[in-house]
């Protein structure tokens, strides 16, 4: 990993000299922490060092940016949000009442446009689906702009010149805090932390240690299936569950595999990703259908476990997922 280096990033706009009151949406408690308008703190970006401001109009790119925002009770510094079609409604989000106060930006990609036209002064989203190369907009050109931005720990591990690798829930644990330190509301990233690790510990403390049971997670795709490799949310899910995804070993995010490969994995259960594009049943009824997958024993069992998109990207409900993928996996023991 390249030794990090120190880049100052500023702000469009200022922060206030106010107090930022916090909803704890868990107990419903408040905290109250001052938010410094001079404050400026140095935070990693993937494995960069960058000196960050307080931000005020932050533009978060899909649920798993804005439910972390959120969870921060973090809110009034969110300016609006994008949120591609693929998402599921914000509505069912356990932070609807939060979307309601932000502004709909856009159903579109992410794009450098939207960030200047709406005076952003911090972006946040993950390597690779927010921010990419290939569609001009990467923290390098926002640092050009005097725009800040917030890279998901989770997606560093390929961030061209100052990666970072971590595993993925570890990778959440890590942006709650390090966005704590942004927006000056450590005490309250802390708990968030807390709160999630103890209810980890809690499902893996249910699991016998010895079950692996073989699951193959399915995204899309029919010529090559499009799964989870080890970098991604969904093989810790798997894992901390007590069973086991059949690509762990494949050192990426998410990525085609063959399904001469899912064949010889076996999988005894299959968890569908849901989101937008295709109906979770439409990929259920292709893989009873298919003659390669058919005889799976997962599908002969019909043995099918449905993971919401945002339970499966980078963010808070990722313990959600985990935490319902354990209880099916508890329902199948004799």
């Amino acid at each position: 990993m390249p030794t990090p280096h120190h880049r100052a990033a500023t702000v469009r706009g200022t922060a206030t000299g106010l107090i930022a009151v916090l909803a704890l949406s868990a107990c419903g408690a408040t905290v109250e922490e001052p938010v410094d308008p001079d404050r400026k703190v140095i935070v990693q970006r993937c494995g960069e060092e960058v000196e960050y401001a307080t931000p005020r109009r932050a533009v978060v790119y899909e649920g798993g940016s804005a439910d972390k925002m959120f969870a921060l009770g973090l809110t009034d510094h969110v300016h609006g949000y994008v949120m591609p079609p693929a998402n599921p409604p914000v509505t069912e989000s356990p932070w609807a009442q939060e979307y309601a106060k932000v502004e709909f930006l856009s159903d579109d990609l992410l794009n450098r446009e939207l960030v200047v036209d709406t005076k952003a002064d911090l972006v946040v989203a993950g390597w690779g689906s927010g921010f990419s190369d290939k569609r001009g907009i990467t923290p390098e050109i926002l640092d050009g702009l005097n725009i800040q931005s917030f890279i998901h720990t989770e997606s560093c591990f390929n961030y061209p010149g100052f990666p970072q690798r971590t595993t993925p829930f570890e990778g959440l644990y890590t942006d709650l805090e390090r966005l704590g330190r942004i927006f000056g509301v450590e005490a309250r990233a802390t708990e968030v932390v807390q709160g999630f690790r103890q209810r980890v510990e809690a499902v893996r403390a249910q699991t016998t240690g010895t079950d692996r049971t073989p699951v193959f997670l399915y995204d899309s795709g029919t010529d090559q299936p499009f799964t989870a490799g080890r970098q991604v949310p969904p093989t810790d899910i798997i894992s901390f569950a007590g069973a086991r995804n059949i690509f762990e070993q494949l050192d990426s995010r998410w990525t085609q595999v063959s399904w001469e490969a899912v064949v010889q994995g076996q999988p005894e259960i299959i968890v569908i990703l849901d989101y937008g594009d295709q109906p979770a049943q439409e990929k259920i009824n292709f893989l009873k259908t298919f003659p390669t997958t058919r005889k799976l024993p997962a599908v002969v069992n019909d043995r099918f476990f449905v993971l919401d998109y945002n339970e499966g990207i980078s963010g808070p409900r990722n313990i959600d997922g985990l935490e319902k993928f354990a209880g099916y996996l508890r329902s199948l023991r004799p």
